[in-house]
Order: C-alpha cells, then sequence, then structure tokens
C-alpha cells in the first residue's frame, strides 16, 4: 500500500521552520515531535531563510502598489464627476 503525504498549512511549516531556525531542538527532535521527515523540515527551513528579506521589500510595494491603484480609482471617479457637471447647464 502507498504512503500518501500529508498536506501541511502554510501556519504550520512556518512554525517549525522558525522552531528549526531557532535551535532550541534538534532537526530530529523536531521532525519526531510533529510527525515530519527531517529533510521537510531541512527545505522549509531553507526556504524561509531565502525568502525572509522579500518579506520587507514585498511589504513595501504591495503597498505602494495598493496606494497607486485607490489614486487611479479615485482620479477616474473625479473625471466621471467632473464630466457629468459640465454637461449640466448654467453650472460653472
Amino acid at each position: 500500500m502507498k504512503k500518501i503525504a500529508k498536506k501541511h498549512n502554510a501556519a504550520f511549516k512556518a512554525k517549525v521552520a522558525l522552531e528549526a531556525i531557532k535551535g532550541d531542538h534538534t532537526i530530529p527532535e523536531l521532525a519526531a515531535q510533529y510527525g515530519v521527515h527531517p529533510s521537510v523540515i531541512h527545505k522549509w527551513k531553507k526556504l524561509v531563510l531565502e525568502k525572509a528579506a522579500k518579506v520587507f521589500e514585498e511589504g513595501n510595494a504591495k503597498t505602494n502598489d495598493e496606494m497607486m491603484a485607490k489614486l487611479y480609482k479615485k482620479i477616474g471617479q473625479l473625471e466621471v464627476e467632473r464630466d457629468f457637471l459640465a454637461q449640466i447647464p448654467g453650472l460653472k
């Protein structure tokens, strides 16, 4: 019978990876505690360490992109209102 791999959510992976990074327990200890193969924990740990810097880069970029999208939306709304009011005779 074939063994089916468990699917772990992102919060679980992050928790295990951060514990591995802290170094309070060895990888084999964490593997036994969480029921995950040690190679998987090494993989998650490596992934967290590689992408840690991007958390700060993407956070700022996302905020800027969201702000720009809101501003463009507001500009479009104001243009529509201006065009509508320009059609009303005697309003200037």
